[in-house]
């Protein structure tokens, strides 16, 4: 695979009952970055080296379920409460004792956000590519936009990853076409309103194109790796995390109107469809309310929902300066064990 992450480390880290595997490059204070759907610590191959160069220990992590990582079995093993508990672990493993900062993208930020809410003395800053906090939920997403899809017949993929061994039978029949399609219907190159229309009872691949040749942000070379990660994983723990919303608005009950406190950041993608997912929210002015300390919120124009890997230069740029950014007795803290 084409990266600009030099070499990393690759090493297992035990981290709350699992073994994650991680790629680990550089020195100083810690800096984790948790991947979303469907990824591998390779979505931050752009990001590993330029974050290290700046004084910064990396740790791009395999969520459970993924690549190299443990993959349980069982779907409430893949819960909110477990995975925070994963990045809270990988922070306390290779943190020296003192707070981390996290950055996450699709599915991994909406672990770092909760991550920073569930275990405050872990995290000192936290930053998120393509999904923003909007506070504590009370209802799952797919019962929230069910009036807009579902009722109406009309499908939402989160609603059709709900039952186990369809969605990953669909993917897994040929996971070099599922990655191709499945990308670039989230991606700022796809057509204003490709894969709406189709009904409940469909697929999530049915009426998306293989492009031929795939946008140049991800090469073949890129592609191919990734196939082969879900060769060895399979899709069962990523799409588990799917199957969890309910276990998770329950959990959360008691942190209900608690806000983000750590210093943030936001980059998001001004045609990505997570941004538009629920008619009429404005989500970046929602997020601004439940996240005070947000420092700065980026839109890449004409950017999907692949940020990193579609722009990797001005969210490398944007991360690095954010980085870089923080007040000085933040980044110290980091470098100083707690007693």
């Amino acid at each position: 695979m084409v990266s600009s992450s030099g070499n990393p480390e690759f090493r297992m880290i035990d981290a709350n009952g699992v073994r994650l595997r991680a790629a680990v490059a550089g020195e100083g204070p810690l800096v984790v970055l948790v991947h979303g759907f469907p990824e591998s610590w390779a979505a931050w191959r752009h990001q590993i080296g330029p974050i290290a160069e700046a004084g910064f220990k990396v740790c791009a992590i395999d969520c459970r379920g993924y690549g190299g990582s443990d993959r349980p079995h069982p779907v409430e093993a893949y819960d909110l409460e477990t995975m925070t508990a994963d990045i809270a672990g990988v922070v306390a493993a290779e943190g020296g004792g003192a707070p981390g900062v996290l950055i996450g993208h699709d599915w991994g930020a909406h672990l770092v956000w909760h991550t920073a809410l569930l275990h405050p003395d872990r995290i000192r800053a936290v930053a998120a590519l393509s999904v923003p906090f909007l506070g504590v939920a009370e209802r799952a997403l797919i019962d929230a936009v069910r009036p807009v899809y579902g009722d109406r017949g009309k499908f939402f993929y989160q609603e059709y990853f709900q039952k186990e061994g369809v969605a990953e039978a669909e993917a897994e029949r040929d996971l070099n076409a599922f990655v191709r399609r499945f990308y670039f219907w989230l991606s700022g190159e796809a057509p204003d309103g490709l894969g709406n229309g189709r009904p409940a009872s469909g697929g999530v691949l049915d009426g998306l194109p293989d492009p031929d040749p795939f946008p140049g942000w991800m090469t073949e070379e890129d592609i191919a790796y990734l196939v082969s990660e879900f060769r060895q994983s399979g899709l069962r723990g990523p799409l588990n995390r799917y199957r969890n919303q309910h276990r998770d608005v329950a959990f959360l009950t008691p942190w209900r109107g608690q806000k983000i406190q750590q210093p943030a950041f936001f980059i998001g993608g001004e045609r990505d469809l997570v941004l538009s997912m629920v008619p009429g929210l404005d989500m970046i002015a929602a997020m601004r309310r439940n996240v005070p300390n947000l420092t700065g919120a980026v839109m890449l124009e004409g950017c999907g929902h692949w940020t990193q890997q579609e722009r990797p230069q001005e969210v490398t740029a944007a991360l690095v300066g954010w980085l870089k950014g923080l007040p000085a007795q933040e980044r110290e803290s980091a470098t100083t064990p707690t007693p």
